[in-house]
Order: C-alpha cells, then sequence, then structure tokens
C-alpha cells in the first residue's frame, strides 16, 4: 500500500483557509452561539511594513465583497483588500512556541517581526 500527500494548490482567485484555520473558526463561531457571522479579512494602512491585516467577525455584506466558504465557514474580503491578498493562505498553528492564526501572502514584499503588517 502507498500513501499519497496531497498537496494543495494556491488559490489564484481569492484566499485560501487551511483545514485548520477552518476549524479554528468555526469553533470560536460556535462558541459565540451564532450562525450569521463571517471571517473577514482585510488590509488596512498601518503597522511598521505600511498595511497591516486585520481579522475578525462580521455580519455585514458590502458591495463587491469577495466571498469563499472553508469547512462551512464563510470567508469574507472587501473590494480594495482583496488584491492584497489574492492567493494568500490562512492556517492556524498551536504549538509551544507559537498559537494563532498566520498569513501567508505571496503579494508581500516584506514584512516585520510581528507578523501583522506588510508591504
Amino acid at each position: 500500500m502507498t500513501d499519497t500527500i496531497q498537496i494543495q494548490a494556491p488559490v489564484s482567485d481569492g484566499i485560501l483557509l487551511t483545514d485548520e484555520a477552518a476549524a479554528k473558526v468555526k469553533a470560536l463561531l460556535d462558541g459565540e452561539g451564532r450562525d450569521d457571522l463571517a471571517l473577514r479579512v482585510a488590509v488596512q494602512p498601518g503597522g511598521c511594513s505600511g498595511l497591516r491585516y486585520q481579522l475578525f467577525f462580521d455580519e455585514r455584506s458590502l458591495e463587491g465583497d469577495v466571498v469563499k466558504t472553508y469547512g462551512g465557514v464563510n470567508v469574507v474580503t472587501d473590494r480594495m483588500s482583496a488584491p492584497y491578498l489574492l492567493g494568500a493562505t490562512i492556517d492556524f498553528v498551536d504549538t509551544i512556541e507559537k498559537q494563532g492564526f498566520t498569513i501567508d501572502n505571496p503579494n508581500a514584499t516584506s514584512s516585520c517581526a510581528c507578523g501583522d503588517s506588510f508591504n
């Protein structure tokens, strides 16, 4: 019997939420007791590198939103942030060194040590 490793291809039309991240978001939403919220991912001016990521739960639907669904979780990006996040992967890590969401963004030319801002 041969084991097969599946490699998930990068997403070219939006954000990819890994299975681990989708499960964590789902657990957080279940803890809130609300099924009307989506994970909104945005890029805002600020941070030490010029732009910073924002991840938060949102019930709003804005004109031009890009919506993708992973594991029953809606991930929403506004039309201004979408180009900055094209092909980005959001993961959730839980190790002895670090716990939290990480963003691997192929559009970032540099980032700071905090990992929350980029340019």
